[in-house]
């Protein structure tokens, strides 16, 4: 079966960046919907036609991926606000931030602690890949219809793109 609209594809990838630094290595295949929401529009349109065996390269700028980077997503704030024990690459998800943050920090984001002073922290509500064009190596390894399930749902519950980052240590993004 050919990749096309509301299928679902099984993927295994290596994703590195522009200086060939590895960010990412998908070995076991893990499925995505095509025509959802589990892959950017230009993974999509790079995969249509293809089978199982093919293995598709290609470049994603920062603006068809995670987006260029928004310095208006960095925000200053007290590090005493912040629990005892908060490190560098922790994750907070905008509406549980503690109170007393600023008031224009968006409650919609993720947001990773990037620096910490003695007197305050840094918050990034950027994606940790966001500014950075990469290189996806992938290997097609199934394609099936998707379910009417996961059309209703627009994903085949992956949905490794659209998720919050992961805190360092787990180096997989997914």
């Amino acid at each position: 079966m050919e990749i096309s609209e509301q299928c679902v594809v099984g993927l295994t990838w290596t994703m590195k960046d522009t200086l060939g630094d590895v960010l990412d290595v998908l070995d076991e295949p893990v499925e995505f919907m095509v025509g959802g929401d589990d892959l950017f529009d230009v993974i999509e349109a790079a995969l249509q036609g293809h089978e199982p065996g093919a293995r598709v390269q290609l470049q994603i700028e920062p603006e068809q991926g995670f987006g260029d980077f928004n310095d208006q997503l960095l925000f200053l704030e007290p590090r005493t606000l912040f629990p005892e024990g908060t490190e560098e690459g922790m994750t907070f998800d905008g509406s549980a931030l503690p109170k007393g943050v600023s008031d224009g920090i968006p409650k919609d984001a993720i947001y990773t602690v990037a620096e910490i002073y003695p007197e305050h922290l840094v918050l990034d509500g950027n994606h940790p890949l966001a500014g950075i064009a990469i290189r996806l190596d992938i290997t097609v390894r199934s394609v099936r219809e998707a379910t009417e399930e996961e059309v209703g749902r627009g994903t085949a519950g992956t949905a490794f793109f659209k998720v919050p980052p992961m805190a360092p240590g787990n180096q997989m993004l997914h």
